[in-house]
């Protein structure tokens, strides 16, 4: 898991969301231990204000794991309960992913249709000051403490970001979030579209409806589809095997590699391909993690769909949730992902077979339209039977292809190869 979405939910999202019993303890540090107890014992007795016992050790326990990597990390028995309430999948807050970045809060990704979104917040973005709260020396749940709280309220998030000369300071109105995972739209007659903003247990089912839905729009088999994974910030590792289980014919999807044998997993697609063979682009840029980098690399590797983009965030960890006798958890990183061909996803994400940086482009203004032969007098027919057709240029009427470059120039694009690859199909049929 990244890191927590903002809300009541804890998210579970980038990792496995498994709950097991942890085992024995063997081979203790006795001089390691004796240093500890001798510190805890300082403290005690010789801070300047006194301590309770629980709070040090709970202490203790979140800088033992927080020292591990930026995912694990100790959760208090209120904090399982809300990241076992947020399997939901509605919840309240900002809606973003966020993680830990040399101490500061990192956005992963905005969660499509969220107030983080709306407000302009961006993969990438690190934040600094919550409203007058410096961000520097806070663990990323005091962070999230700050950020939730009761839909309505405003919060500012003062973030650095690349590329700006100073801090930005944004206003967010906290609401209740309810993810909609699946998207879908036709983008021109064969061509379909779907977006998924989260990787949820009913992700796969959903995405498959939604293709059902283009096929019955389209009237007839798809030529090709673009499946959108920008700013995906992952999800139920059982919705990524799902989704790319739904494009795949046979092989492995990924496998997870720990020190335990339960952390030692490896998944299988089977038969039928939900687009009959038909040509698959898959957008991807930095805020698309773990499941997302999951569903990538997997139909990389099996050479089924071309990956646009940037490269990805490269979280390729698992983590598992462990309870406690007390009622609270730990989530431990147990296991790293791995592509069927063998790639770490970890620290190195997914490199697009296609770079392609988001761009912003505007429509060029005509001072003149250019002479053609149509345009001369007298001139030849063109003896094919077919009408003179004076100054189109080969545009749509409608204005859809300069609409979609404007607006979204990765996915048109996408739209483009797609079509490519859909005649180069069928060419070879």
């Amino acid at each position: 898991m990244v890191g927590l979405v903002l809300g009541i939910m804890i998210s579970i999202g980038q990792g496995v969301f498994a709950e097991r019993e942890a085992g024995p303890v063997t081979g203790l540090p006795v001089e390691e231990l004796r240093t500890f107890t001798d510190v805890f014992g300082r403290v005690k007795n010789d801070y300047v204000e006194e301590v309770p016992d629980k709070k040090l050790l709970e202490n203790a326990i979140r800088g033992m794991l927080s020292g591990l990597d930026p995912h694990s990390a100790y959760l208090d028995p209120d904090q399982f309960k809300e990241l076992q309430v947020g399997t939901s999948g509605e919840f309240g807050g900002l809606g973003i992913e966020v993680g830990m970045e040399d101490g500061f809060v990192k956005v992963i990704a905005p969660i499509d249709d969220t107030p983080a979104q709306r407000a302009g917040i961006k993969a990438g973005d690190l934040i600094i000051r919550l409203d007058d709260t410096p961000v520097k020396g806070l663990s990323l749940n005091d962070a999230v403490k700050i950020m939730r709280g009761k839909p309505g309220t405003d919060i500012v998030l003062t973030i650095v970001r690349e590329g700006e000369e100073k801090p930005l300071k944004i206003t967010i109105t906290r609401a209740v979030i309810k993810v909609k995972s699946v998207k879908n739209r036709m983008l021109e007659e064969g061509f379909g579209y779907v977006r998924i903003s989260q990787f949820q247990s009913k992700t796969a089912e959903n995405m498959v409806r939604a293709i059902a839905r283009l096929k019955k729009d389209n009237k007839g088999s798809l030529r090709g589809l673009v499946l959108d994974l920008r700013n995906n910030p992952g999800g139920v590792l059982n919705g990524a095997v799902a989704v790319s289980d739904a494009f795949l014919t046979k092989g492995l999807i990924v496998y997870t590699e720990g020190r335990v044998n339960d952390s030692k997993l490896r998944f299988n697609a089977t038969p039928d391909d939900v687009l009959e063979g038909a040509p698959l682009v898959v957008l991807v840029n930095q805020g698309s993690a773990s499941a997302s980098e999951i569903v990538a690399g997997a139909l990389q590797d099996h050479k089924r769909a071309i990956i646009v983009g940037s490269r990805t965030f490269g979280k390729g960890s698992v983590q598992t949730i462990l309870p406690l006798s007390n009622g609270a958890a730990v989530k431990l990183t147990t296991a790293r992902y791995y592509t069927p061909s063998g790639r770490s996803i970890q620290a190195e994400g997914i490199e697009p077979d296609i770079a392609l940086d988001p761009l912003r482009v505007s429509a060029v203004e005509k001072t003149f339209e250019p002479i053609k032969e149509a345009d001369l007098s007298g001139h030849l027919s063109n003896g094919n039977g077919r009408k003179d057709n004076h100054r189109n240029g080969g545009a749509r009427k409608d204005g859809k292809k300069a609409s979609l470059a404007q607006s979204d120039y990765q996915l048109y694009e996408a739209l483009n190869l797609l079509k490519g690859l859909a005649i180069q199909r069928e060419q070879m049929k």
